[in-house]
């Protein structure tokens, strides 16, 4: 699983990030970094995490790369103590105020989505306006959320929930996408289009036509259909790659393949490929 993971992850240490991002700079893509460790127990491992933004942060500034940051609440301590998540977050998100970078609050499970959106209002009625948030349009709820919001990726969506909050269907899930993402493209707000959907992307297309293309950016994986990330970005549309690092590949990589079975058709064309050619 570690070996088969390692073209969707970029290593285990903040230098691979930065060598991949280099990568993708080059490319003419933008890039967001994610620290990846959610499964924290204690106040000091929250805040271990979070200093590793502020390094993250320090790194891009000084290389001059184009690159954002994304995180996760509960690596910042949700589940253990709002204040102190809260403290993190706004540690971070200032340091990014400062270097004129950008902070992406990802979305987890449906037992955060009240208090992200909550820590995010929070952080936009303060001020911080280089902040942006996350919905997944697999829950009922989402075309309601996106009320109010300034900055927004939309996904599908991975995590397991009842059937009562969440769309189960694939073609469901679909539906609900395309119809949150013109909710959010008819209320004038700045969207990451974040799929591998071939019929959502097309979708997508057709959604921002008549959109200015500095108030979308469409978003894919590391090593998930590049190809097609390629042709997007020479069409002239902005695109940005997610670029996981870190030791906890293994959780990551669970949830990539539970969010898409696909990916492992991917993954096995991919090493098949390469087999035969040695």
């Amino acid at each position: 699983m570690q070996r088969l993971s390692s073209r969707y992850i970029a290593g285990p240490t903040l230098d691979d990030a930065l060598r991949v991002v280099r990568k993708l700079n080059a490319k003419g893509k933008l890039a967001t970094i994610d620290v990846l460790g959610e499964e924290i127990t204690s106040p000091d491992e929250a805040r271990a995490i979070a200093g590793q933004y502020l390094d993250v942060l320090a790194r891009v500034d000084a290389e001059g790369l184009d690159a954002n940051v994304s995180v996760k609440l509960t690596g910042l301590g949700l589940e253990l103590d709002l204040d102190l998540c809260r403290e993190n977050l706004e540690a971070v998100v200032g340091d990014a105020a400062a270097r004129g970078n950008f902070v992406r609050i990802d979305m987890e499970d449906s037992s955060t989505t009240d208090r992200t959106l909550e820590l995010y209002r929070e952080l936009r009625e303060a001020g911080r306006s280089n902040t942006g948030v996350v919905l997944q349009a697999y829950l009922r709820r989402t075309l309601d959320d996106v009320d109010g919001l300034d900055n927004v990726r939309l996904c599908k969506g991975i995590y397991v929930e009842p059937v009562e909050i969440a769309y189960k269907e694939f073609e469901a899930v679909r539906a609900n996408y395309v119809r949150c993402l013109e909710r959010i493209v008819d209320e004038g707000i700045y969207v990451g289009i974040a799929t591998h959907d071939e019929y959502l992307i097309e979708e997508a297309l057709r959604v921002v036509r008549d959109v200015p293309r500095d108030r979308y950016e469409f978003q894919m994986l590391l090593g998930v259909r590049p190809d097609r990330a390629d042709e997007l970005v020479a069409g002239g549309h902005r695109l940005r790659v997610y670029v996981p690092y870190g030791t906890q590949w293994y959780e990551y990589s669970m949830r990539r393949l539970q969010e898409n079975p696909k990916t492992a058709g991917y993954i096995a064309a991919d090493t098949v490929g390469r087999v035969l050619k040695r």
